[in-house]
């Protein structure tokens, strides 16, 4: 039995206790200074109320002030909070974590420089520990098609564990696998971190198909938009493999679960596509963020604003070609400087040829 600490409550760290207490381990979960609320409902009724499931009578919660009891003898640590929180959460590890542990993110997203410059949030989130300790401590992450939801009620599920060390990622795995929670490894850890971020971005373009409809009128008719969302799935698959070539990962990785596996499933609804829906029935996408989803995360957004803005200095550099990554420019447009939806499809797959 190994002891597991997460720190963060929210729907997808708490989803992954399940499969662990499944196997019999010790999980303590603890709530961020956000999470409190999350936290009460679940010692007070024993349900996670954005999950709107009843968690595992054996996992124990912890307040944040309460985090350095709940880290105490832990072998695994999770890192469970958003994009918007890494920095945060490094910070927060570095006084809580112990030479030997073994750190595993569920963070998705890119952090980039000044220059453009694009870095994995799993290296983001070591850099805050002194070196010292960060290099005596593993890091590792969890990517793949996975439904916070499915997972907590035991549907099958498929995902990569990633890391630079195969031994540790063994490890884990065994850790977490169960009849429903199916783990493959991947020391591929730049190329399927970078996907995990990509395909967020790409599954807020998702939400254009449906949103077209809506403002057409048309979200019941007979007809769907189907033919303009796989073109769209087929040039976001191309630029993944074109992410792979820029920032250094391997060229298969896009094409199983880290890339189109995670970018269906993402496109089949949530946040991200919600607010892409808002945008295809022409709505601005500032009215999207500051009234129709006020206070909503919107990591997808978030990791769009990222990468779609290092291109353009990777541009200037000389780095890339203007005519890479048509799609996540354009969607970066849409939610920087609140272009309206104007798909160039020309640029597609190369450049239609006329």
């Amino acid at each position: 039995m190994a002891r597991v600490t997460i720190l963060g409550s929210g729907v997808m760290a708490t989803a992954l206790t399940f499969p662990l207490t499944d196997n019999g381990h010790e999980v303590r979960l603890v709530g961020t200074h956000l999470d409190r609320e999350i936290i009460d409902s679940i010692r007070e009724k024993g349900v996670h109320p954005n999950l709107g499931l009843e968690v595992p009578e054996t996992v124990h919660t912890y307040q944040l002030e309460e985090a350095k009891e709940a880290f105490e003898g832990a072998e695994v640590v999770m890192s469970g909070v958003n994009s918007f929180g890494v920095r945060w959460a490094g910070r927060q590890l570095a006084s809580l974590l112990e030479p030997g542990m073994h750190v595993l993110s569920i963070t998705k997203g890119m952090e980039a420089n000044g220059e453009g410059d694009l870095r994995i949030l799993p290296e983001v989130l070591a850099e805050e520990v002194p070196k010292s300790l960060r290099d005596r401590v593993s890091w590792s992450a969890i990517a793949g098609p996975s439904i916070a939801g499915e997972v907590a009620v035991r549907r099958d599920t498929c995902v990569i564990f990633t890391g630079r060390d195969a031994r540790v990622l063994e490890y884990l795995a065994s850790l977490f696998r169960t009849p429903y929670y199916h783990v493959w490894t991947d020391t591929d850890f730049t190329g399927v971190e970078v996907c995990a971020a990509a395909k967020n971005c790409y599954a807020f373009g998702a939400g254009f198909m449906e949103g077209i409809l809506d403002g057409r009128g048309e979200s019941g008719g007979r007809y769907r938009n189907y033919n303009y969302g796989a073109a769209l799935f087929g040039q976001a698959t191309r630029e993944l493999g074109r992410w792979m070539e820029l920032l250094g990962g391997r060229p298969e990785t896009p094409y199983g679960l880290a890339g189109v596996g995670d970018m269906f499933v993402t496109s089949m609804g949530g946040r991200n596509v919600r607010a892409g829906r808002y945008v295809g029935a022409g709505v601005p996408f500032s009215k999207v963020r500051d009234e129709l989803m006020q206070g909503v995360t919107l990591e997808g957004v978030a990791a769009i604003q990222v990468m779609g803005g290092a291109l353009s200095k990777l541009t200037g550099r000389g780095i890339v070609s203007s005519d890479d990554f048509p799609l996540m420019r354009h969607l970066h447009e849409v939610v920087t400087l609140d272009h309206p939806l104007e798909m160039p499809w020309e640029t597609f797959f190369g450049g239609e040829k006329r």
